[in-house]
């Protein structure tokens, strides 16, 4: 008997699935699914970011969600190929729902689904004007008091927050939320964005002054606007900053700087917030339906509580606070940490003729640049990937199709082909006393990211100079602060004149928690991590990430963060269900995120 064509394979199959969603057959649906098979569902099934993993899941997500959503036209995209290899088939496809038109991706095992993917690419009726439809800009006639657009958006910048109300209003600006604001606008939806900076991008050039990206500039696209092609593959920050900054004022967006939110607080009668914002020294009361927290993946600033601190006679301040290495020349600086902030100040400190010890206190992942982008990201986001096909929204989707249950099955190999490629980097920094990992599970930077958020270094040159001893390297827990020294568990003593905290930040209910209430932050709990049951990451297993992006147990409050990819491509399903909820479109969440940990 001949195998059939992998098209054909994957045909028949969404053949098969829209007869049985046609009629109600959810068990049929299930059937069509390995038991080993998982269904990520971004916002067109769930109204949710899910996952739903195996048959008897499946089949209970479609019970409770089939007639309101009432699936069809599920086909193959006739634009893309369908592959086959290792006995994988997959491909793209295009679907519909009542009220949105959807696209994803389709993994078969043999004759039965693997993986499938569903995105919401749009609601119908509510499409952004783009291509086609973009707006015409001109206005054809002289009617008597005709306003220029420049009139027009003076006009809608002086009343909205004042005599008309934003239907959302995002907390940060940064990139994610400015993405999101970007997102919103397209989606007519009024949108205020505060920022306590004074200007778009400050968040990014008021780092120490030699940070730059260590992502490469195909993974760090926002929404709309490419970088141009001469653009950096590492963004320096205050390039970033700048390009920040131009694109909130080409996107047209309401970007409040100078403006802090002091209080908000939820009316369940009226369905709105009460925000009280400072801007610029003026009180402003805003009553916005939806409140996004967009204060940065990392949420606030973690210092720890040592013995002593309090009488440190030299100057003590957190990663975020660094101003760079150029007032400290002539002074021992200790920086306790060891992940990517810890090393960049390291780096620029020695750089800059500082006597700089870094503190270990706990293992590290590292990967080199250059590694990492030939056989981490290569594939999706680079060059070559741009010139074999892959934009940018086809690799996010790839990587949005693998669930992040079977990620660690995708990693790993590309971690062990790292380890070896740069085996005698890795044992001359173990000879230098730097002690390394490679995760929980060997599956290196990306799950160490998913699941954590910190853990890691993307080495760009710091690695070197400690193995060099060049940025001196002490290993062992903090005990105790003097006026001039730090000391270690070990016994060893550092002189220090000034103390750097490199040590990550807490979960972003902490802002919840300073600007709504503890009661609020407990209730939607710790955002970030898939509950791994790997070190910070406890269980039990969520299947994605805790809050963000998605509805929370505070109905009409969000969390946006993560790096520019994330911020870029989740935006989207952000903007989606707010859009929706704006227009009066029914929304029946499943699978509403539950609390099992509150930070």
């Amino acid at each position: 008997m001949l195998e059939r064509a992998p098209e054909r394979k994957v045909s028949d199959t969404l053949d098969a699935m829209n007869t049985a969603l046609a009629a109600g057959d959810t068990a049929r649906v299930a059937s069509l699914f390995l038991d080993d098979s998982y269904w990520r569902d971004l916002v067109a099934f769930t109204w949710n970011i899910k996952t739903v993993e195996g048959p008897r899941a499946i089949k209970e997500m479609l019970d409770s969600q089939l007639k309101a959503i009432r699936p069809a036209n599920f086909q193959l995209d006739p634009k893309e190929q369908v592959s086959e290899a290792d006995g994988i088939a997959e491909g793209w496809i295009t679907f519909e729902t009542e009220v949105a038109r959807g696209y994803g991706h389709i993994r078969l095992k043999g004759d039965r689904i693997w993986t499938l993917l569903t995105t919401m690419a749009e609601l119908k009726g509510h499409e952004e004007k783009a291509g086609f439809t973009r707006p015409l800009g001109a206005k054809h006639g002289h009617g008597v008091g005709t306003k220029s657009w420049k009139e027009e958006r003076e006009e809608e910048i002086a009343s909205l927050g004042y005599t008309r109300q934003p239907y959302v209003l995002i907390i940060g600006g940064g990139q994610g939320g400015i993405a999101l604001g970007a997102r919103l606008r397209q989606l007519n939806v009024p949108t205020i964005i505060v920022e306590k900076n004074d200007r778009p991008g400050d968040s990014w050039r008021k780092r120490y002054k030699t940070l730059c990206l260590h992502d490469p500039v195909w993974y760090d696209h926002l929404p709309y606007i490419d970088f141009p092609k001469n653009w950096p593959v590492f963004s320096p920050k205050d390039k970033i900053g700048d390009w920040l900054e131009f694109y909130t004022k080409v996107m047209e967006l309401n970007y409040w700087t100078r403006t802090t939110a002091k209080k908000a607080t939820w009316d369940d009668k009226a369905k709105e917030w009460t925000v009280i914002v400072d801007r610029d020294g003026e009180e402003v009361v805003l009553r916005p339906k939806q409140l996004v927290f967009a204060t940065g993946m990392s949420g606030k600033p973690n210092i720890p509580q040592f013995k002593g601190a309090e009488r440190f006679k030299g100057e003590q301040h957190h990663s975020s606070q660094h101003p760079g290495p150029d007032g400290y020349v002539g002074k021992k600086v200790v920086v306790i940490g060891s992940n990517n902030s810890a090393h960049d100040i390291c780096a620029a400190l020695y750089e800059a003729g500082v006597d700089v010890t870094m503190v270990q206190r706990s293992s590290t992942h590292i990967v080199r640049s250059d590694t990492l982008m030939e056989i981490g990201l290569g594939g999706l986001y680079s060059e070559q990937a741009v010139q074999n096909g892959i934009t940018t929204a086809k690799a996010d989707l790839i990587f949005a199709s693998i669930p992040y249950k079977v990620l660690p099955q995708f990693q790993l190999p590309l971690a062990e082909q790292m380890k070896e490629r740069d085996k005698d980097f890795y044992e001359a920094l173990e000879k230098a006393g730097f002690e390394l990992d490679w995760g929980a599970d060997g599956t290196g930077l990306f799950m160490k990211y998913l699941r954590r958020g910190s853990g890691y270094y993307i080495d760009i040159g710091a690695s070197q100079l400690v193995i060099d001893g060049k940025i001196k390297l002490a290993r062992g827990q903090v005990v105790e602060i003097t006026e001039n020294s730090v000391i270690l568990d070990n016994g060893k003593e550092l002189p220090a004149d000034v103390i750097v905290y490199a040590t990550g930040y807490s979960s972003m209910n902490g802002w919840v928690a300073d600007i709504i209430d503890q009661e609020t932050a407990d209730r939607v709990g710790k955002c970030w991590g898939l509950g791994s049951d790997t070190p910070k990451d406890p269980g039990p297993w969520e299947g994605e990430l805790r809050n963000m992006w998605k509805p929370t147990q505070q109905e009409a409050l969000w969390f946006h963060g993560g790096n520019l990819h994330q911020s870029r491509h989740y935006s989207q399903f952000l903007a989606l269900q707010l859009k929706a909820r704006k227009e009066g479109i029914p929304t029946p969440v499943y699978g509403l995120q539950q609390v099992h940990h509150k930070a």
